[in-house]
């Protein structure tokens, strides 16, 4: 509570309250025990509606424990009032507010939710009002009443607020210091070239350097959180058969992920999400301890070039963009590119640039290109010749050059919404 509320008092400390108002305190703490359903559930969607609650508001065992924690509150907040009406109340850091603490700090959020703490008063103050105001109708005692009481809402809730900040401070730290923090730190060696045994890699990361490595660079939004992208590792090994992986929380919503194999099969629609898109981007697969750092490279490589283009496709391999990797440096001249070699193609029915990109794929075989496209020969056949009016340029004596950009052009696309395999 904030000093230019009507109700505030000094910062200099509580006055002492006088008796009336004292058992007046002490009839509203113990109505609280017995609030109206609607009331409970007014506060609740308070909490869930707080900035930066929506992760966890999805989240049913962290909605409730939030929830707990509050109702916690709520309750401790009422009996010290019931007991020593006025004086200030203790901060009470229950069990389900400690996982809290940890759960929130894990999926990369920081002490922004307590702001849903603030949304909470608010309700909870209106709701206040109306106890009192059923408790007396003597405008002194009133006033008094509702002086001692804002300020010992808003001190319980600073109290409670900056405790639950350095409790979040300190599982930051605590976290930072934990496997992921080791692992990226060993990780960042390797990468590095340095000269770390198998064993001592092995023992640091629960993972070995020998054998076949396929890196991800798997990463989302703000809004995506880090459980979202590790599901989306387990549904890769899943569709894989991989049993094990290994895994470096590389920022808030971006892991590096290392998969012991030489092929993966990625569905698209694992990118797809209310909260934000989610990429996963491939490298190539490599063998040994070169092999785990070319291929993670490779995917830091693709991740780069989907987030120059703005792509939407989610889930791109390296081998597929190796060309576009050396092209994308200037957005201008790419521009230019685009323009001067595939012409009115750009605009036409999309349709077109995708039968004349499958067709230079099937080695320039219409009905290679039909089975693909599922589509009948004679509208491929019509198709590229629509497409090949349009280009600027004769395809005969530019053929490369157009298949280069329609690659580009490709990417830069929406999802077609086929598998990746």
């Amino acid at each position: 509570m904030t000093d230019d509320h009507p109700f505030a008092r000094s910062s200099h400390g509580p006055e002492p309250v006088s008796p009336a108002v004292a058992e007046l305190i002490a009839t509203g703490a113990r109505a609280v025990s017995d609030i109206p359903v609607e009331w409970t559930r007014a506060l609740d969607d308070s909490v869930l509606r707080g900035v930066g609650m929506s992760l966890i508001a999805e989240d049913p065992a962290l909605a409730q424990m939030s929830l707990a924690t509050n109702a916690a509150n709520v309750a401790h907040w009422a009996e010290s009032n019931r007991t020593a009406p006025g004086e200030r109340v203790s901060v009470v850091i229950t069990d389900e507010a400690t996982v809290f603490v940890r759960e929130v700090v894990r999926r990369g959020l920081d002490s922004g939710v307590l702001d849903s703490y603030r949304t909470a008063q608010n309700l909870a103050w209106q709701l206040w009002l109306k106890i009192c105001f059923g408790l007396t109708d003597n405008p002194v005692l009133l006033r008094e009443l509702l002086e001692v009481t804002s300020a010992s809402i808003a001190d319980f809730v600073d109290d409670t607020v900056a405790a639950l900040a350095e409790m979040i401070d300190v599982a930051r730290a605590e976290l930072a210091g934990d496997t992921h923090a080791q692992r990226r730190a060993a990780v960042a060696l390797i990468l590095q070239g340095a000269p770390i045994s198998p064993a001592r890699a092995h023992t640091q990361l629960g993972y070995r350097l020998d054998g076949p490595h396929l890196a991800a660079v798997i990463s989302g939004g703000p809004a995506v959180s880090v459980d979202r992208l590790e599901a989306i590792c387990e549904a890769i090994m899943t569709a894989n058969g991989i049993g094990h992986r290994l895994t470096v929380l590389a920022g808030m919503s971006q892991l590096w992920v290392w998969f012991p194999a030489r092929t993966l099969t990625v569905d698209p629609s694992l990118g797809g999400d209310a909260a934000g898109p989610v990429r996963v981007a491939l490298g190539s697969a490599g063998e040994g301890r070169e092999g785990f750092r070319r291929s993670h490279f490779q995917a830091l490589a693709t991740h780069r070039v989907l987030a120059r283009l703005d792509a939407t496709r989610t889930v791109a391999r390296y081998d597929d963009l190796r060309l576009i990797d050396m092209m994308v440096d200037d957005e201008e001249r790419l521009d230019e590119f685009l323009t001067a070699t595939l012409g009115d193609l750009l605009d036409a029915d999309p349709e077109l640039a995708q039968c004349l990109r499958v067709w230079f794929a099937e080695q320039c075989n219409a009905s290679a290109t039909a089975e693909r496209l599922y589509a009948h020969r004679n509208t491929v056949v019509r198709r590229l010749a629509r497409a090949e009016e349009l280009l600027p340029i004769p395809l005969s004596t530019n053929a490369i050059t157009v298949a280069a950009a329609l690659e580009l052009h490709h990417w830069r696309g929406p999802e077609p919404g086929q598998r990746t395999g």
